[in-house]
């Protein structure tokens, strides 16, 4: 979409802009900010002005949240990349393998003052309701990042409490973004539902493919190691449905594979994507992703406040994040 190339490079301009001028005397905390921030789509700051523009907002205004929420998605992938032990990200090293883990949680903490430094730029009127969003969502996050953690220490996941999960750790920033866009154009409640429940039902569609991705993409193009998920023994939609489906023998080969140290990463990749395959588990995760795409779709169609013109940008998007290569 050359809209969102547009907002891209608006963003990108942005955050060239407000770090020319901090300090250069303290490179080390601001190093591993810029770095961060460099590369990626930028879907959550891109939400934001597509939101903005669809309900015909200020979009010079809406790049204060959108600021604001890309600088708290990549605070939270700093400090994320600590604790999962993940040392690449976007096919480059992770902060805190190119600097160090106390660097990288010094630079993200940083980053969240950073937020609201830049909130209270907004016009007094949209200050609360926009804080209120982004400490509610923020909030949300760390839960589902604790119930992720939880996850570690138990094959005992069930389908629904994966969902809340990831609804917490992922969809709820993406969903909040857009509705920070409708938020700041003053659109009715019912479109700053709608909008965020699109945001809902586009972040678990997203999360669910980078479940697949992990397992079944390739590095050049998903940017992190393939298999990094079972290597870690890290709960995702394919696992869980596996484990629910798999007859005895699969079973509890899959709880071998996942709680025995393993000196040969390749071949637990390998033993464990067999037994996806045999459970048509790759089926079945496009399948759910599918379902949450057109409840998306349904969420645009409730949309009142905005022409078909508008919602085709908003169709537009969602195929653009769901329609990923692999």
């Amino acid at each position: 979409m050359q809209r969102l190339k547009i907002y891209q490079q608006l963003i990108i301009d942005n955050f060239n802009e407000i770090f020319s001028g901090y300090n250069p005397e303290i490179k080390k905390l601001y190093d591993p900010i810029t770095y961060s921030l460099e590369g990626g789509k930028k879907i959550r700051p891109v939400s934001v002005l597509l939101s903005t523009d669809i309900f015909e907002g200020n979009l010079k205004e809406a790049l204060i949240p959108a600021f604001a929420v890309e600088m708290f998605h990549n605070f939270t992938l700093l400090h994320d990349d600590v604790m999962d032990n993940s040392f690449v990200r976007r096919n480059r090293p992770t902060v805190h393998a190119k600097w160090s883990v106390n660097q990288a949680i010094l630079s993200g903490d940083a980053m969240m003052i950073l937020v609201y430094q830049k909130l209270i730029e907004l016009p007094s009127h949209k200050i609360k309701p926009v804080i209120e969003m982004i400490n509610k969502t923020a909030l949300q996050v760390c839960e589902g990042q604790q119930l992720d953690m939880d996850f570690e220490t138990t094959l005992n996941v069930s389908l629904e409490k994966y969902m809340q999960m990831i609804k917490l750790k992922t969809a709820v920033l993406l969903a909040a973004s857009l509705s920070l866009g409708a938020i700041i154009s003053d659109a009715s409640e019912n479109d700053i539902k709608n909008i965020y429940d699109f945001g809902i039902n586009i972040g678990l569609a997203f999360q669910i493919q980078d479940d697949y991705f992990d397992s079944f993409g390739e590095l050049k193009t998903f940017g992190k190691k393939i298999g990094n998920d079972i290597i870690t023994n890290k709960k995702t939609f394919l696992l869980i449905n596996a484990l629910s489906m798999a007859e005895k023998t699969d079973k509890e080969k899959l709880k071998q594979l996942y709680t025995a140290e393993t000196k040969d990463e390749q071949a637990k990749i390998e033993e464990v994507k067999n037994i996806f395959f045999k459970l048509q588990i790759p089926e079945i995760t496009k399948e759910k992703i599918k379902i949450l795409y057109e409840s998306a779709q349904k969420n645009i169609e409730n949309l009142k406040g905005i022409s078909s013109s508008k919602k085709e940008q908003l169709y537009e998007f969602a195929e653009y994040i769901i329609k990923r290569e692999k």
